[in-house]
């Protein structure tokens, strides 16, 4: 009852979605006016931002029942959207066409899928434990179609697809998921009892990234992330307090802008059931700005200290998640069964940690990304590099960065753990 009233609401009401090219002179202006709904704000950045659209800044108003944004957005060389295609799926996405109740399913939900099977897993991080997971996926006759991982505060999650060795498709076999399920639990613990692994597994599509945010969020690895003052120079800077006259908390941020950065902002803020009433996001330099006008669902603004440090460290691991360390790495090459078990144990093997990785696969090709770090915290050396890629193929892994340019981060403290990578000798 609660879908057909709300798409009522919307064949009443349909979106307005307005995009000018020619009231900014070095950003396309998407206007975006429709009634207003909880999560509608989360909606309308994850659709900009699964473009690879740069938002360089936005106005956000939402009192009483209309929500009406303005975003300034450009593509990855700072370009304006001149794309015909690409306007026209803005305009089709966000606009009258559009069915913001599937795209909220797609992100929060599951969509039945039979092209592979959805395995999400959060754990403590440990040195090897991406190499030891990919070894059981193709010891398991699993192939790795899709995967996203992200380590943070010693915490590890991942979101992988995978199907089917032989047929490629969603393995559907309960004994077999059971086996899946339990193997994997079981390199999850580890030797750490003190910390809860969990594997889920379900034939399904869910917004990876939104799904990441909400595992790691669960996990609670926004606990006690700044202990090591070394890190305090790189800590965003975060605030809120309370506008006691509008009943409103007012939330700010500062921090160096990346991409993404207003999606896994605006991501937690709604996982955390607060609702952004007004907004302003500037982030045209190369630091990023961004004020947020919130209240609870239920209506309250911030109650106590507590929740208010709640918040901010929230934002802060949130921020923190996506933060690319390390050398990047590419890889470039016909699909196989075993593959990202292969690489990463050539990474193990030479003493590199995967502190970020995704995977894809497109038409049989494998396209992945690797960001990785000397495993002792030093910078990577030049031969280890050459030595990998001989290894794995000078053309198949391409280097998107320079071995110098690690020089310039520091040691990580003890309370960072490894992901990818595992000493020699071990």
């Amino acid at each position: 009852m609660d879908d057909e009233y709300e798409k009522l609401i919307r064949r009443m009401n349909p979106p307005r979605v307005v995009i000018d090219n020619e009231a900014c002179k070095n950003a396309t202006v998407i206007r975006v006016d429709s009634a207003n709904k909880h999560g509608i704000l989360l909606e309308v950045v994850q659709a900009l931002t699964d473009l690879n659209l740069i938002i360089t800044k936005a106005y956000i108003a939402s009192d009483g029942g209309w929500f009406m944004d303005v975003f300034n957005v450009t593509d990855q060389d700072g370009n304006k959207i001149t794309d015909e295609e690409i306007l026209d799926y803005i305009q089709k996405s966000l606009g009258s066409d559009a069915c913001f109740i599937s795209s909220m399913r797609r992100s929060v939900g599951v969509i039945p899928s039979t092209d592979h099977t959805s395995i999400e897993l959060t754990g403590s991080d440990r040195p090897g434990l991406l190499s030891e997971v990919s070894a059981v996926l193709t010891h398991l006759k699993c192939n790795v179609v899709n995967a996203e991982v992200w380590t943070h505060n010693t915490r590890a999650a991942a979101v992988m697809h995978v199907a089917d060795e032989e047929t490629g498709c969603a393995i559907t076999d309960p004994e077999r998921l059971s086996k899946v399920k339990q193997l994997l639990c079981n390199v999850l613990k580890g030797s750490n009892k003190s910390r809860e692994a969990k594997t889920v597994v379900s034939h399904g599509v869910t917004h990876t990234e939104r799904r990441l945010h909400q595992m790691m969020f669960a996990d609670r690895d926004y606990e006690n992330i700044y202990n090591d003052r070394s890190d305090e120079a790189q800590r965003p800077n975060v605030n809120v307090v309370n506008w006691c006259d509008k009943d409103y908390s007012v939330v700010t941020i500062r921090s160096k802008d990346r991409p993404k950065l207003l999606f896994d902002t605006v991501c937690t803020l709604t996982d955390m059931q607060y609702v952004v009433f007004h907004a302003n996001v500037d982030a045209e330099g190369p630091e990023a700005y961004q004020e947020y006008y919130i209240r609870h669902i239920d209506g309250s603004p911030v109650k106590s200290d507590a929740e208010r440090q709640r918040v901010i460290q929230c934002l802060e691991a949130a921020i923190e998640r996506r933060v690319s360390e390390g050398l990047k790495l590419e890889l470039c090459t016909m699909d196989r069964v075993g593959l990202l078990s292969d690489v990463t144990r050539i990474f193990r093997e030479n003493s590199l940690s995967v502190t970020r990785a995704e995977v894809t696969t497109r038409a049989g090709k494998a396209v992945n990304t690797f960001h990785v770090r000397d495993a002792s915290g030093y910078p990577v050396d030049a031969k280890t590099i050459d030595s990998i890629r001989e290894a794995i193929g000078q053309t198949i892994l391409q280097v998107k960065g320079s071995p110098e340019e690690i020089k310039q981060i520091p040691q990580e403290s003890r309370t960072r753990f490894l992901f990818g990578g595992l000493f020699k000798s071990r």
